[in-house]
């Protein structure tokens, strides 16, 4: 009972930092009005957007309490990743493809290695079965190996060589995330019959909604911001837009879903974070993507074309924590090595 009431308390604790993060989100705004420059915006932006993810999770969990575990998973596999997806338009609405790309490889890459990497380190020995580890794998796998069909395009311009086929493998691989949602929300529901949901309800369904449109609003507002000031911070901090994009952008719009994870591992759930990791990870690969690739149509066409670096990452991220995990049992060096493989793919990003 004293290790549950201190994990409670630590649980709570990290809430009200959150809570109190939202503060930078007004602080943001006001700099943005009275001129501020670029580099100081992006880190505001940056900082801003760790809280408001973590709102919209909250928000969307409490409203799926009220909704039932079927749409309630649909409604976290929509808005778990709102900030990434919201980041990607803005930055296709401002032809920072590379950007969109970036951040968008990075978030798969940073849940499977160091989100996950974190959880293996904190949690230490733990089971984590081979149902949870590989089929989220072998989708990040999948869409790895798809993104490269551009390449393998017939004789046409390279405009449409990269952007043709792109479209193709956007709404296929879309397909796929639909069904595996659908399928996993049936098997839920299979699952939850008969429980009671009503236990876990905080808020009442009005505030949910109110607080999941605030927060998703103020997502917008703050991901304008960072993709209007991500260049001149890129050129002034002395980084590539590759870097900045793939590992600071992709960090913050994940931020409070990673430090979610690694306390949950802390408290000695190795088995659930590993499967926030994943399916995170999945989710991004799978379905965010190419969300963004199709809903880009409407704006400005992105490519499906990734750098070399963010292929090589995505097959590292994929290939070391299914080598580590293969007998199902974590320990602390096996997060430890997939930190140091973060370390280095992200070192890859900066010196490109």
């Amino acid at each position: 009972m004293p290790a549950e009431s201190e994990g409670r308390g630590k649980l709570l604790s990290i809430r009200r930092l959150l809570y109190a993060a939202l503060l930078v989100v007004p602080g943001t705004l006001l700099a943005d009005l009275l001129g501020a420059g670029g580099a100081p915006l992006f880190v505001l932006s940056v900082l801003a957007l760790v809280p408001l993810a973590w709102v919209i999770g909250e928000a969307t969990e409490q409203v799926g309490e009220y909704t039932g575990p079927s749409i309630a998973a649909l409604l976290n596999a929509s808005f778990g990743n709102a900030p990434e997806l919201i980041v990607g338009l803005l930055a296709v609405h401002r032809g920072l493809f590379d950007v969109v790309r970036g951040s968008l490889a990075g978030s798969v890459i940073s849940n499977l290695l160091l989100v996950l990497g974190f959880s293996v380190l904190v949690g230490g020995k733990g089971s984590i079965t081979r149902r949870a580890v590989y089929p989220p794998l072998g989708m990040v796998a999948l869409a790895g190996l798809l993104f490269g069909v551009p390449w393998l395009a017939g004789d046409a311009t390279a405009y449409q060589r990269l952007t043709v086929p792109g479209i193709v493998v956007a709404g296929f691989l879309l397909a796929v995330y639909c069904v595996a949602t659908v399928r996993s929300t049936l098997a839920e529901r299979r699952q939850s019959k008969g429980n009671d949901h009503a236990g876990g309800r905080e808020w009442s369904l009005r505030r949910a909604l109110i607080t999941l449109a605030l927060a998703t609003v103020a997502t917008v507002a703050m991901s304008q911001i960072l993709t209007a000031s991500i260049e001149q911070f890129a050129r002034s901090a002395g980084m590539s837009d590759l870097f900045v994009s793939a590992v600071i952008v992709a960090i913050a719009g994940n931020a409070a879903e990673h430090g979610g994870a690694i306390v949950i591992a802390a408290h000695g759930s190795i088995r659930l974070a590993s499967e926030i990791a994943f399916q995170s990870a999945s989710q991004v690969a799978v379905g965010v993507i190419p969300a963004v690739v199709l809903l880009s149509l409407a704006i400005r066409p992105l490519p499906l074309f990734f750098h070399w670096t963010e292929y090589l990452g995505f097959a590292i991220a994929v290939a070391v924590p299914a080598l580590f995990l293969l007998r199902g049992r974590s320990v602390r060096w096996h997060g430890l090595g997939l930190l140091i493989t973060y370390v280095a793919v992200a070192t890859v990003f900066f010196s490109v």
